[in-house]
């Protein structure tokens, strides 16, 4: 049977109270372990070098009159050797109007780079090449570990919100033009659940995201070997969602091994799929995050207000009693670290399975 097992819990506390520390995420390239959050109008990154045992002192990446945080907003980061890529989705001015939410009303997908492990950081530069088409604030950021990035954000520079990307071969230095990924035949995808982004181990890349189509809202995959043309989109599972409201919650994929696998919400359950074969649910839930390492497949989520993990038997292990919008990456030998929102703070945990698969 497989087990998982926790190696330790490493806690970062908020400088004060009154500015928490939110949205962790993680990316890895080998032992490098790097965790990009943020806090008050602030990015930050700190990097392991030991797995995610211990980390560095958090250095600032950048800071904006508004930075939008909450709800699988804010910063994203990717890794390749030394260079670490972060972006966010950055404003000079509030929006206006009931559903603002302290979202920007000129918010752009902002781009930095650091070339020695996070130590010193370039200026940020735009990656949406229509100003304010990211000010939705929800986008996706996926590295291949040679230097190669892609970013995906809910866009609208339209009528309706669609999906665009961008792509980096130089580590983020330089982006390429904006491509579209795909808009709907309804007029608009889900308004409010982030993309996201993963590249397999051949260099190809996957993209998910939730539609919206007929009153259902429901999770869709394209693929693309160039970064430019993408396959015609796909449906997740074979359920569907009705559903008259965005539920804010896009899921992760993560193409790792041989296989491109899912996890996302439907309704109030976690799903997990292939593309092209049937969903499984694997409990109730939300916020669900993905990652592989080998042939071992890691999904975390939100569970009753606590933080759970699911591995590849159907075991399912309880890591915090609290905890919001788990982040997780895989690491070398069938491990992953995970973070997460806890107490105003961050919690960080690698965790690691063993026995038969």
């Amino acid at each position: 049977m497989l087990t998982v097992l926790a190696f330790f819990t490493l806690y970062l506390n908020p400088a004060t109270a009154e500015v928490p520390l939110r949205q962790p995420q993680l990316a890895a390239d080998g032992h490098t372990v790097v965790l990009a959050y943020g806090a008050g109008k602030s990015i930050f990154v700190a990097v392991s070098s030991d797995r995610g045992a211990t980390f560095s002192k958090p250095v600032k990446v950048a800071e904006a009159e508004v930075l939008p945080l909450g709800r699988h907003r804010g910063p994203r980061v990717a890794v390749s050797g030394s260079t670490v890529v972060v972006t966010a989705v950055v404003g000079k001015r509030l929006a206006q109007g009931p559903h603002a939410h302290g979202l920007p009303g000129d918010g752009d997908l902002m781009a930095w780079y650091s070339s020695d492990r996070g130590a010193t950081w370039s200026a940020g530069r735009p990656v949406n090449d229509v100003p304010s088409a990211a000010r939705e604030g929800l986008h996706t950021l996926a590295g291949d570990g040679r230097g190669r990035v892609f970013a995906a954000w809910l866009d609208l520079r339209g009528q309706g919100t669609g999906l665009y990307g961008a792509f980096s071969r130089d580590g983020g230095a330089t982006w390429s033009r904006n491509v579209l990924v795909y808009e709907s035949p309804g007029g608009t995808i889900c308004e409010c659940c982030h993309p996201s982004a993963s590249f397999s181990p051949s260099g190809s890349l996957w993209v998910m995201w939730r539609n919206s189509l007929e009153g259902s809202r429901d999770l869709y995959a394209a693929h693309s070997n160039d970064f430019t043309h993408f396959s015609p989109a796909q449906k997740l599972g074979n359920g569907t969602w009705l559903l008259k409201a965005c539920p804010m919650d896009g899921g992760g994929i993560a193409a790792g091994g041989n296989q491109v696998v899912t996890a996302w919400r439907r309704d109030s359950a976690i799903y997990r799929t292939e593309p092209g074969k049937p969903e499984t649910m694997l409990g109730a839930g939300k916020d669900p995050a993905i990652a592989q390492s080998g042939d071992q497949t890691f999904i975390v989520w939100n569970e009753g207000g606590g933080i759970v993990l699911w591995g590849n038997s159907g075991h399912i292990r309880k890591l915090s009693q609290k905890g919001a919008f788990p982040s997780i990456t895989g690491l070398p030998g069938a491990s992953a670290a995970t973070a997460w929102e806890q107490d105003g703070g961050i919690a960080v945990e690698v965790v690691h399975s063993g026995g038969r698969h």
